[in-house]
This record gives structure tokens, sequence and C-alpha cells, in this order.
């Protein structure tokens, strides 16, 4: 199975990065809708395309307005968008309101309730994340191979959304700061390098990708990527249209 990092920062854009946004092309899967979203088409593999919103933070929908020449570049004979309720309702109402967005797009917001079937025989569950307006991360799983993202949250190891983790072959987590700014991670609701780590330990992941980071860096490392490998050596830092497979 291939995953593919559209989008790897966070907040807004820079000169190396755009915002969130992942994509299974083999199974047209989207995760969040950030402004790398228009880079899809060149890797879609399917006839459809179903996003799921981690939730409404700019950052991570405005690429749903994108939508229109993904379809147009990609022959699309269906798009659905999933999240919770209440952030689909902030969506339709202020993203796509007429003075912001015009054209309308004709693809249905459906709330998440419950696991969602995936092609190959998978599955999408979500869970609860702690952050400003709140957040949800998601676990995809497969017969044999299985992944988590998780954005927009402050890491902890004792925190409870380490358990829908365990065992994950691939984790792609967050890591906004570097140590040196925890304050900083805590204060806005994201996540700092040691953190990180330690969660993918504790959670036994097969492998760690760090995204959603800072956007005022343009540094190849922002991070530490040292830091996080000395407690979690299978660690590597996501880069736009980085593909990995798992």
């Amino acid at each position: 199975m291939q995953l593919v990092l559209l989008g790897t920062t966070g907040y807004h854009p820079n000169d190396r990065r755009h915002t969130p946004c992942l994509l299974l092309p083999e199974c047209g899967v989207m995760l969040d809708a950030g402004t790398a979203t228009y880079r899809a088409a060149r890797y879609l593999q399917t006839s459809h395309l179903d996003v799921f919103l981690t939730h409404a933070h700019l950052d991570h929908v405005i690429g749903l307005t994108y939508l229109f020449n993904v379809a147009r570049v990609h022959a699309l004979e269906r798009i659905r968008i999933f999240g919770l309720a209440e952030k689909l309702a902030a969506v339709e109402k202020y993203l796509f309101a007429p003075a912001l967005f015009p054209a309308k797009p004709p693809w249905p917001l459906l709330p998440l309730e419950g696991e969602v079937a995936l092609e190959g025989s998978g599955r999408l569950r979500y869970f609860p994340l702690v952050h400003q307006g709140g957040s949800i991360g998601f676990r995809l799983d497969w017969p044999g191979r299985s992944m988590a993202y998780v954005t927009d949250t402050t890491a902890s190891p004792d925190a409870p959304y380490v358990k829908e983790l365990r065992g994950v072959d691939l984790l792609v987590h967050e890591c906004y700061f570097a140590d040196n700014q925890a304050a900083w991670a805590e204060k806005t609701g994201h996540s700092h390098t040691s953190a990180v780590a330690l969660v993918a330990r504790r959670a036994g992941a097969g492998r760690l990708v760090l995204v959603h980071l800072n956007p005022l860096s343009l540094e190849a490392d922002p991070i530490g990527l040292d830091v996080a490998r000395a407690i979690f050596p299978r660690t590597e830092l996501g880069e736009d249209l980085m593909e990995l497979e798992f």
C-alpha cells in the first residue's frame, strides 16, 4: 500500500511545504485537504475520492475548494467528504458560503458514524484528540497492514489516543515544535519532538513519520530528528511528495 504525503506543514504553506494532505492513491482515500490538495490528480488511481477531515481549521480544509480542478484533471465519478457533523456544518456554512466560494460543491458531506469500509477489505476508524476546537485521529487497517494519522494535538505517551495506535505499522504524527519550544506546544495544542517519539515507542509502532512541521522554518530538519531517533530509531521527517510503502 502506498501513502503519498502531499503536504507536510501546518498553519500556512511556505517555500518548502504545503499544508496537510495525505493520499492513498490505490484506494482513493485522502486524509485532510490542505493547500496541497491540488496535487492529488497526478497520483490518484481510482474513479472515486473519499476525503476524511480531522477537523475544520482552514489549513486542513481549504483544499476542498480545489477539488473541482482535481476532478477535471483526473476524472472522478464520486467524491465524498467525511468528518464530524459539527465540523462539516462549519465547512458548509463558512468555507462554502457564496461570498467566499460562489460555486457550491455538489459532493455530499457525510458525518462519521462508526467505522468506514475501504477498498481492499480495509476499514477506517477515528478517535478523539485534544486540540482547540476539537480534532480526531484516524487508524486505517487492511489485512496484514495498518497506518494511523494523528495531527493537531499535544503528544503524550499517557494520552488516551495512544491505545488506538497499538501495533500500527506506520504512524504519521504531527511534530510542530522542537523540544526547546515544548511550552509553545502545550499552549497551542501541538506536539514537540521527544513527546511524539515517546508516543510511537509506547504504541509499539513499526515506523514514525513526522509531519505538520512549523512553516516558519525552511530548514531540512526543523525539529531535531536525532532527538526523536534516540527515543524511537525508526523515525523520519515527512517531506512534500514523499511516497511511503507500508
